[in-house]
Formats: C-alpha cells, sequence, structure tokens
C-alpha cells in the first residue's frame, strides 16, 4: 500500500526516521517494487516474455518473477552454473522465482559475459529485457514517486533539513531518487557492489550529475559475505527496532550511517526489503562457523 508508512525508531541511543517500502507487497518490497512500478501499470498485452539476468539469489529475480506471473508473462533469466550445494537443495529467492514460474538458464562462468552481451542486443516488440537488479531507466517512474511521498512527508512534518540514506546495488534507486528530492534534502547510499569509482561510472551510463553522497569505506568488503559484524549489527537493529532488515545491504550502510552522520541531524532510511534472502544468508554464516 502507498504511501509506504514511516516509523519512528530508536537504535544506539539515537532516533532514525525509517521508511517502511519492506510492507508494500510481500512478493514486490522494498526498492523492487519501485523499479517495477512502470511495468505492474503496464497492460498484460504490450509483453509476453520478460528477459533478465544476474546471481542465482538476486532479490530482483524473485520480483520479476512475482511481476511476470501476476501479468502472465514468461519469465527467462540467465545466470552463472550453479553451485552444487543448490543443485542438491535449490531454496531462498531461487527457489521462489520458480514456484513462481521462472525459467532458469544456466550459462558456463566463461560465457557469462558475452551471453550479457547477446541479451542485450535483444530487438523483439514483445519481448522486454530488464537489466541486473532492474537497474533500468523504466524505474524512474516508481522511484519518482518514492521522492514525491519524501518530499510531502517532510513538510507536513515540518523539518528544515532531512538526511536520506538507503543502501545501494546497482544504484538505480539513488541515482533516480537523488534527481527529484526536494530543497533541504541530502541523499546518501552505501555501495555494497564494487566501489566509488565503479558505481559513479555506473550513473553515468544512465544520467548526468550531480550524482548522490556516498559514504566513505574504510576497507573493502566483498560483496554478499558473511561478515560476523553484520549478523551482529542486524540482529542488533531487531532487537532494539522491532524491524527485520536484510543481511546483505542493512548492516553496512546502517554502521556507515551511524558513524558519518551526526546526531543533530534527522534522518530517514529507506527499508529497501530483501529479506526474503535471509534464509540463504544465515545458512552461510551457519557453515562458517563450521568451517571454522
Amino acid at each position: 500500500m502507498l504511501p509506504s508508512r514511516i516509523d519512528k525508531v530508536h537504535f544506539r541511543g539515537r532516533h532514525f526516521y525509517v521508511k517502511r517500502d519492506d510492507l508494500i507487497d510481500s512478493c514486490l518490497s522494498g526498492n523492487k517494487y519501485r523499479k517495477l512500478y512502470t511495468l505492474l501499470h503496464t497492460p498484460k498485452q504490450t509483453y509476453t516474455r520478460i528477459i533478465s539476468y544476474g546471481g542465482a539469489q538476486s532479490n530482483a529475480m524473485y520480483a520479476i518473477a512475482c511481476l511476470c506471473r501476476q501479468k502472465g508473462w514468461e519469465f527467462h533469466y540467465y545466470t552463472k552454473s550453479l553451485p552444487q550445494y543448490l543443485k542438491d537443495g535449490i531454496e531462498g529467492n531461487l527457489e521462489f522465482a520458480l514456484q513462481e514460474g521462472m525459467i532458469l538458464h544456466e550459462v558456463s562462468h566463461e560465457l557469462y559475459a558475452s551471453k550479457v552481451e547477446e541479451l542485450q542486443g535483444v530487438r523483439n516488440d514483445k519481448t522486454l529485457l530488464i537489466s541486473q537488479g532492474g537497474a533500468d531507466a523504466l524505474a524512474k517512474e516508481g522511484v519518482y514517486l518514492l521522492a514525491d511521498e519524501i518530499n510531502q512527508w517532510k513538510k507536513k512534518t515540518d523539518l528544515d533539513k532531512l538526511n536520506v540514506v538507503l543502501p545501494s546495488g546497482t544504484g538505480t534507486t539513488a541515482l533516480y531518487l537523488n534527481e527529484v528530492l526536494g530543497d533541504g534534502i541530502t541523499l546518501f547510499t552505501s555501495v555494497l557492489v564494487g566501489d566509488e569509482a565503479y558505481q559513479v561510472k555506473q550513473w553515468q551510463k544512465l544520467s548526468n550529475p550531480p550524482y548522490p553522497q556516498i559514504f566513505k569505506t574504510d576497507k573493502k568488503r566483498r560483496f554478499a559475505m558473511p561478515y560476523p559484524e553484520y549478523l551482529k549489527v542486524q540482529q542488533e537493529l531487531h532487537d532494539e527496532t522491532g524491524i527485520v532488515f536484510d543481511l546483505i545491504y542493512a548492516p553496512l550502510t546502517w554502521l556507515q550511517m551511524c558513524e558519518q552522520l551526526g546526531e543533530d541531524t534527522e534522518i530517514l532510511y529507506i527499508h529497501t526489503g530483501g529479506v526474503s534472502g535471509n534464509k540463504t544468508m544465515l545458512e552461510r554464516y551457519v557453515y562458517k562457523q563450521r568451517k571454522y
């Protein structure tokens, strides 16, 4: 349901506002709902087939699968060859997406890049390619709607200045959100994939500056790795706020937000969903503990 509600919470002795985009839809939650908003309102007869690609446990993959089931569109998804443990027991977002009718295509690691290039050249009036993670201009409409909700809330609550924070995978939501946020609002984002230079390069493919503010990173971290500090922060967040956050994007963003934004600032954190992936991430933590 839109607009998504905003909760006031306390964490580590400070108050924060959390925009609950995770509650919009049980399947199409968070920024995936925003990115796919245009397609949700696209007539069914417009397309017959949707194609996308990316990781085998992608939140976007699952969201697109849900969208295609609702629309009656065929959904083809390309990913690198699955590890044996996942073939032996399909679970998590991959299991959910397959249950929604997704047609999975495995591509060898060696041929994956060329396959993606081939997909990007597909030209068919009834077929739509959605870039990895939904990093596509079609995300604009839904993200602009999110910006309008934030602008209206700031005005209603009579805040002079507001810092808006959200995690970034592809950075698409942050990019388009930054374009239309109102006066007195500064957007900050974390970078989970690559580094600051890589993120800016991705933004340059879609739009011109100015770009969102990027939190400074003290050390390089590998994407989707089970870092003990992330699990600790996620559990701490749940204990103090009562909200379940994802284990991949939220922990680092909350750490950086608390460290780099002053206590005298009003902060609105956008909950971008993704909690459906927590089950498989928790299993990775268990495996890591057993291994060491």
